[in-house]
């Protein structure tokens, strides 16, 4: 893990921001002006496996939010490599012992963002850490946010293969996390007001056999050309299914359409 004495780690912080070149400045201001747009789990979705990818890239990101009063934390994930986009998530948040133990690893650092291994961290042995390393994923940099008490407010875990980030995207995660949580906040709120208020929201768009075939594999990143060629049709009977999918979910791209079909649960029937 990145451990630094508060004069130095200041020290570094502020030799970071004074290398921030016209690039780093522009996707900066685009994962700004993107965030303020998400409202829905499918943006979010569409933003952090997208555009924030320019600035840390990652292939599964872990959101987590304080239950009220108490320290238990609720989590999901976003992934385009995960066959079970919310399975991390689940993970983490089952890992009560070792969550909690990574959180208070990152308000004992002074609220610093953390970066370490998977095996280094507090749920070392648990099922989070041994699947992390099923896929590849062993690097941790976790960032989040905390009250006036100093008790977080939500947590948030950038996961990718070894060797992918340093203290550049340390100094990157400070700057990002707090539109992380708003927006996530956000998503949040609007999908229990939605959940509330729109009785007839929750009901599932039909997905036919071969329509949650191809989702499960768009949602792995797979071209037209790739999914025709596993399942033995043509590309463009493969982009007509993704035509109708994007209408029956009422979204206009692929990353929205995996949003959605995790928002509503279709996406892990489909992968099953």
């Amino acid at each position: 893990m990145l451990q630094f004495p508060a004069e130095d780690a200041a020290t570094r912080m502020r030799a970071h921001a004074q290398a921030v070149d016209e690039r780093e400045i522009e996707t900066l201001m685009l994962n700004l002006d993107a965030s303020l747009r998400v409202y829905q789990r499918a943006h979010f979705f569409s933003w952090t496996q997208g555009l924030l990818q320019g600035l840390i890239p990652h292939e599964v990101l872990v959101c987590a939010l304080r239950s009220g009063d108490s320290s238990a934390m609720r989590a999901d994930s976003f992934s385009m490599i995960a066959p079970q986009q919310a399975l991390f998530g689940e993970l983490f948040q089952r890992d009560t012992a070792g969550a909690l133990g990574l959180v208070k690893v990152w308000q004992d650092g002074g609220f610093r963002p953390l970066m370490r291994d998977a095996a280094d961290a507090p749920f070392a042995r648990g099922l989070f850490a041994q699947e992390l390393e099923r896929v590849g994923v062993t690097q941790i940099l976790a960032h989040g946010t905390h009250d006036a008490d100093g008790l977080a407010t939500g947590f948030y875990a950038f996961l990718c293969a070894a060797g992918t980030l340093g203290p550049r995207h340390a100094y990157l995660a400070r700057l990002v996390t707090p539109l992380l949580h708003d927006a996530w906040v956000r998503t949040e709120v609007n999908g229990r007001v939605q959940r509330s208020e729109e009785p007839g929201s929750g009901d599932k768009p039909t997905i036919t056999r071969r329509e949650q075939e191809i989702l499960g594999w768009v949602s792995l990143g797979k071209s037209n050309g790739e999914i025709g060629a596993i399942l033995e049709i043509s590309p463009l009977t493969v982009k007509n299914h993704v035509q109708k999918i994007l209408r029956k979910l009422d979204v206009v791209n692929r990353a929205q359409a995996v949003g959605k079909a995790m928002e509503l649960r279709i996406l892990r029937a489909c992968l099953l």
